[in-house]
C-alpha cells in the first residue's frame, strides 16, 4: 500500500473528536505510510439516511476508503451488542465489490469518555494552559462506569477555563472538545480500557485479513 485512506461515520458531528485517535492508531501501525481521514457527513444530502445500513452505503459512495470506521457509543447498551449491531448493518447494507475493511468503534459509554485522561490537554483546549485550578479528572480506570462522560467532560472544560459565572455559561464546550484530541500526541492511556482494546484488536485483524502487514 502507498497510502490509508479512511472514512469515519460516526453518531453525530461532536464525534469527529475521534479521528486524531484513529489517525494515532492507525500511524502506531503504519509509521511510514501517509494517511488520509475523512468524515462522513451526510447531513446535506436531500434527504439524508436513517438506519445504519444506509448511512453505510451512501459513506461507501460519497466517501472511497481503504478502512471505515462505523461509531456508535455504547451508551447504555452493551460492547457485544453494539458490535453486533454494526457488523448486522454492514452485512444489510449490500455493498459488493468496492465495500472497504470496516472497524467498529464502540467508546463506553461515549466518545468523551476517551478524553477524560490529559489534564494538559483539556486545560489547552479551555483557553487557558497555564491554568491551577484543580480539574478532579476521574481515573482511567473509572471513565468506563461513568454514566454520563460528555456532561462530566463539559463541566470540567467549564472549570478549567477559570472564567467568572457569567462567561463560563457563554463559553463553547463543544468547540472545546474537538479541540482535547487535537492537543494531545500520545493516546497509548487508552490501551488500559475495554472498548480501546476491542478497536485496536478490530484493527490487528483487518490487518492481518487484508495482508497489509506484508
Amino acid at each position: 500500500m502507498e497510502e490509508i485512506r479512511y472514512t469515519l461515520l460516526s453518531d453525530g458531528p461532536s464525534d469527529k473528536a475521534l479521528m486524531p485517535i484513529l489517525t494515532w492508531l492507525l500511524r502506531e501501525h503504519f509509521p511510514n505510510l501517509p494517511i488520509q481521514r475523512r468524515w462522513s457527513d451526510l447531513r446535506r444530502l436531500r434527504t439524508p439516511p436513517r438506519e445504519l445500513h444506509e448511512k453505510i452505503r451512501e459513506s461507501i459512495k460519497l466517501y472511497p476508503c481503504d478502512l471505515l470506521f462505523v461509531h456508535r457509543d455504547a451508551e447504555t447498551t452493551s460492547l457485544i451488542e453494539r458490535l453486533s449491531e454494526i457488523n448486522q448493518a454492514v452485512s444489510n447494507a449490500g455493498v459488493d465489490r468496492q465495500m472497504p475493511a470496516v472497524i467498529c468503534v464502540v467508546p463506553i459509554r461515549m466518545t468523551e469518555a476517551w478524553l477524560l485522561f490529559d489534564i494538559n490537554a483539556i486545560r489547552q483546549a479551555a483557553g487557558n494552559p497555564n491554568g491551577t485550578v484543580p480539574l478532579n479528572l476521574p481515573t482511567l480506570s473509572d471513565v468506563e462506569s461513568i454514566p454520563n462522560p460528555k456532561r462530566v467532560l463539559r463541566d470540567i472544560l467549564r472549570t478549567a477555563t477559570e472564567l467568572g459565572a457569567r462567561r463560563r455559561r457563554r463559553f463553547d464546550t463543544n468547540i472545546a472538545v474537538q479541540r482535547i484530541p487535537e492537543c494531545i500526541e500520545d493516546f497509548s492511556p487508552l490501551r488500559s480500557l475495554s472498548a480501546f482494546i476491542a478497536l485496536e484488536d478490530g484493527l490487528k485483524r483487518t490487518i492481518e485479513s487484508q495482508c497489509w502487514d506484508d
